[in-house]
């Protein structure tokens, strides 16, 4: 199939991705930011080239083969990508890099308790999983997901040690750690 019917066959696609996507989303509450049909992407895949997106006209707005893998399928407010010179990041829609994206599991962090790992200026961080917005500014130089409404951070220099003679899994190693909530605040740890 040359170009053209690619193109002419995401035109037919489109209209029931963007049903489908309607319909899986419509429970959720919108956000603020979403004023008209346009205000979110949907992902699509092209055999040859990778991932893209499209809007809701079925316009590429991303062209497939621009990054490497796509973790975003429906792009609000911000999507997670993995370019070949820029690594796992999160960008806005005009593709301008808001942080990179904490790597877990060989993908982008698990969200937990709402929020999600990232890095700027070589500091750790905490971004809100439904907006991208940066919940707790990079300022630990290592730290874990939430739980409990509680996170273990550090601010002193942190050493990953592998914990298996494969030195696939590693573990972090410091003399800071402490506990903070969803505002930063330093809390108790969870023992006490």
């Amino acid at each position: 199939m040359d170009e053209n019917g690619i193109y002419e066959m995401k035109k037919l696609i489109f209209p029931i991705i963007a049903i489908v996507a309607s319909i899986s989303i419509a429970g959720q509450a919108p956000i603020e930011s979403e004023s008209h049909t346009d205000s979110y992407w949907l992902l699509f895949r092209d055999d040859t080239l990778g991932c893209g997106y499209l809007n809701s006209n079925g316009d590429t707005m991303i062209p497939p083969g621009k990054y490497m893998i796509c973790y975003t399928d429906t792009f609000r407010n911000y999507a997670v990508v993995l370019g070949a010179q820029s690594g796992l990041i999160g960008i806005n829609k005009r593709e301008e890099t808001l942080y990179k994206v904490f790597v877990f599991d060989n993908g982008p962090d698990y969200p937990s308790e709402g929020l999600f790992r990232i890095w700027r200026n070589g500091k750790m961080g905490y971004a809100d999983e439904r907006t991208g917005k940066i919940i707790l500014y990079p300022q630990f130089t290592c730290g874990f997901p939430f739980e409990n409404g509680k996170a273990k951070v550090s601010l002193t220099s942190c050493e990953s040690v592998p914990v298996d003679k494969d030195g696939e899994h590693h573990r972090w190693e410091t003399e800071g750690w402490f506990y903070i909530d969803h505002t930063g605040k330093k809390v108790d740890s969870p023992n006490k």
